[in-house]
Order: structure tokens, then sequence, then C-alpha cells
């Protein structure tokens, strides 16, 4: 196991003001599927759920198989999971991609970007990461607003990466922050 994995597994729970991210579970499907089951949510990330089962197999092969890094996104009080939320570790050159899915219901209240900012902070100073990345669908330009709320740049564009949805070819843009950005926020907000 590498040391980044044992970081990760022992940093597998991690609390904000009103957020816990903590490893999903078989019994978070019910609150996965109220939103995989949704084409409007997941048109941009994953192949919409089609029934509970789906959910669960789809938790088990991508959340249990390898939980590191990845987590849901639980309200504190309510217990209730309304996304996820992962750090992908790319390679051993101190770089790593963020992904997140957030259920409908709960936009536009800011717990995506107080999740990113708990991954930020994981991957820069317990993980030692120099880099942090994401990337998002030109159409879902929500998505962008998450990355630049997180004070990520905007670097490009990568076109036609892939088919996704009928045969529709993809754009993906693509945003990153630097470690020493993140401590120049930091030192801004006099954290």
């Amino acid at each position: 196991m590498t040391p980044i994995k044992v970081k990760l597994a022992k940093n597998n729970r991690i609390e904000s003001e009103r957020l816990i991210l903590r490893p999903v579970t078989l019994k978070d499907a019910p609150d996965m599927y109220e939103y995989a089951q949704d084409e409007e949510t997941t048109y941009y990330v994953f192949d919409r759920h089609t029934s509970l089962e789906k959910t669960e197999e789809a938790i088990t092969e991508y959340f249990l198989e390898d939980p590191f890094g990845k987590f849901g996104i639980e309200l504190k009080g309510t217990g209730k999971m309304i996304g996820t939320i992962d750090l992908r570790i790319k390679s051993e050159d101190k770089r790593a991609i963020i992904g997140y899915t957030l259920n409908k219901a709960f936009h536009g209240k800011g717990y995506m970007t107080e999740a990113g900012q708990r991954v930020l902070k994981l991957g820069f100073e317990t993980l030692g990461l120099d880099c942090i990345a994401a990337l998002h669908d030109e159409r879902n330009a929500v998505s962008g607003k998450v990355m630049e709320r997180l004070g990520m740049k905007k670097e490009g564009t990568l076109r036609h990466v892939g088919k996704w949805k009928q045969g529709e070819w993809f754009n993906d843009v693509y945003y990153s922050i630097l470690k020493s950005e993140y401590d120049d926020q930091k030192r801004e907000l006099g954290q």
C-alpha cells in the first residue's frame, strides 16, 4: 500500500460546517438512487441508474472495491447523502483530479463548494499534492462555476474527448489549482 493510500485511509471522514464527507456504503443506495436515476443530474457524469439494484452494483464496483479518496457527501443533522466527491490521485507526480455529483434538489446552496474546499485541504495539506485539477463537459457550465469558486483556473478545452449519449461528441473544460495558489488564497482569507 502506498503512503498516500495510508493517509487517505486515515482521513476517510472529514467534517465541514454543514457536511460530513465519509465512505459510501450500501446503506446509501436509496439516497444515491434518488439522484442517480435522474437524467438531468447524471447526463454529464455517468449513465442513469435504472433501478436500486444498479445503484447497489455501482456502489460496490466504484466505492467499495477501491474506497480511497472517495466520499459520500452527508448533510449534518439529517444523515442524508446528497452526492459524492472524489480525489483521484493520478500518479506519484503529486497531481490529482476531483470529480463530483450532487442531487439537484440541493443545488445552489454552496454544498459542493464546501465539500470541494475540504477535499482541496486534504489534497494539499495532508497528502502534499502540488496540483489538483477538475474537468467538466463544456455544456455543464454550472460545474465550471464550482471549480472557479474553489480557486481553480481554466486551462483550456479538450475537444472531442469521447462519445457520450447518442453518439454525440463532447468537449471537456480543464481547470486546475496549484498548491502555491491554494496557499495564497488561504493567506488572503486570513487562514
